[in-house]
Parts: structure tokens; C-alpha cells; sequence
């Protein structure tokens, strides 16, 4: 009996020793006109990217649909394992349908889960081929710390990316989709289903200059954001992985912010 205590004990005392664990930590600024690299912590780090996988999904949507492959009128089938995703969610229901333009405001304004499936699972056909698509894409890219295994970032061992690759991303969106940038600052969005309201109308409301940010969060990842700011007519990507708050991610990404505009 005394065994059986002091093993539950013990497996106690480890389960909250763990919980207490920070996320590993990274940052980096780049120029978004030279791509020089002005300031770096850990930024070629393989760490979890949480909601910031939403920016993979998101390119390789626009690819499709410049590909011609898809356009935002098509509708999109929700299955039973889009449907189930946990939040954040738009709260599609499987066997519904929804169109591509609605999926995208979802995923890149509100970082909604199963919106983020649908497409996948619409452009590939099942989240597995849409995960080798993604790692194909992030191939051509230079994406070279990242390896991605879902559409939406949830914790999945061996989904993981850096600061470095985040900032590359943010700037290949904005170089080869500037035609959908703008949808990474607005506020709210009609996603079809409901309005969604910006997952990162924290930081859109209070970092000075900034034209483009996705958030995301998990426990694994910690508090995470890549944001585009543009001050006195210089733009600059910021990148920050694993803050242990949103207050102290805020004051991360404003802190960089200030130190090179």
C-alpha cells in the first residue's frame, strides 16, 4: 500500500512539475524589403506552431486557387472529422457544405479548427495527402526547419516549425498574395455560418503600424504571433514563439517593434 501511495505520489508531484513548464522560446525580426534577419533569439529553434500552421494552410490555398485547381465560389464538404475538430471553431456540421471564400476568412481571422480541416481535406482530399502537400510546398519555399502533419496546428508529434520559417511564410504571402493580405487585419469577418471575430484584435488594437498578424496558442506551443508592421514607410515581419501570456507576447512583439522601426 505504502508502494502504491508513493508511486501516485510521485506521478502527482511529475504531472505538476510539467504543467508549470514554459514553451521553449523564439523571436525573430526580418526586413520584409531586403529579408535581412535584424535581430534573432533561437530562431532556427523546431518548436510546435500552434494557430501559426494557419499561414501553410492558407498559402497553399491561394496556390490552388491561382492554380486554377479551386475558386472561392466552390463548396466544400464538411466531414465527421472536420466537424469534430476542438475549438477554436466555426461550427460546421458534417455533411454541410460551405464555400472555399468563407473557409478562408474562418481560418485566417478567427483560426477556426475545423475550417482549416475542410480545406485540407477539400484541396487533397484527406488531411494526410493535404500534410504531404504542405511539406512539398514548404520544400519549394526553403521552409528547411519545418515538417508538417495537419492543417491546423493542433499538438501532433513531429508538427513542428521555427521562427525563422514563420517569417519566410508571412513574407511569401505577402510578396506572391498580396491580393488576400488584407484579410490577415481584419477585425471581424462574415465566415457564412457567423461572423468571426479576429483571434488577434489584442495585438491588431494595440501594435502600432501593423498590417497583417495570426495568432495561435496551445500548451505544448505557448502564446505565439507573426505579425507584418509597417512604421515610417519601413516594413518589417516579427515573429515570436512561446510567450507565456498574451500580455507578454504583446509586449514582445511591441517591444521589437519599437527597437526596429
Amino acid at each position: 500500500m505504502f508502494k502504491a501511495i508513493s508511486i501516485s505520489l510521485l506521478s502527482a508531484l511529475f504531472f505538476s512539475a510539467n504543467c508549470l513548464l514554459a514553451a521553449p522560446y523564439a523571436d525573430i525580426v526580418i526586413d520584409a524589403d531586403t529579408y535581412e534577419v535584424l535581430s534573432e533569439q533561437h530562431s532556427e529553434m523546431r518548436v510546435h506552431p500552434a494557430g501559426l500552421t494557419k499561414l501553410i494552410t492558407l498559402y497553399a490555398t491561394f496556390a490552388a486557387i491561382q492554380a486554377g485547381e479551386i475558386n472561392l465560389d466552390d463548396q466544400l464538404q464538411v466531414s465527421s472529422t472536420a466537424a469534430a475538430e476542438p475549438a477554436v471553431k466555426l461550427g460546421l456540421q458534417a455533411g454541410s457544405k460551405i464555400e472555399v471564400r468563407y473557409l478562408l476568412r474562418a481560418v485566417a481571422v478567427a483560426g477556426a479548427n475545423d475550417a482549416a480541416t475542410v480545406l485540407g481535406e477539400g484541396l487533397a482530399g484527406s488531411e494526410d495527402a493535404f500534410a504531404r502537400r504542405l511539406n512539398q510546398l514548404s520544400e519549394e519555399l526553403g521552409l528547411t526547419s519545418s515538417s508538417w502533419r495537419n492543417a491546423h496546428g493542433l499538438t501532433e508529434a513531429g508538427h513542428i516549425a521555427s521562427a525563422k520559417d514563420i517569417g519566410r511564410l508571412l513574407l511569401a504571402h505577402r510578396r506572391d498574395f498580396p491580393q488576400y493580405f488584407n484579410v490577415f487585419s481584419r477585425m471581424s469577418s462574415d465566415a457564412g455560418v457567423k461572423t468571426v471575430a479576429n483571434s488577434s484584435r489584442r495585438i491588431l488594437a494595440n501594435l502600432k503600424g501593423v498590417d497583417a498578424v495570426r495568432f495561435g496558442h496551445t500548451r505544448a506551443a505557448g502564446y505565439s504571433a507573426a505579425a507584418y508592421v509597417t512604421r515610417k514607410n519601413k516594413s518589417i515581419v516579427i515573429v515570436v514563439l512561446g510567450a507565456r501570456t498574451t500580455s507578454s507576447l504583446l509586449t514582445r512583439l511591441m517591444e521589437l517593434a519599437d527597437a526596429h522601426t
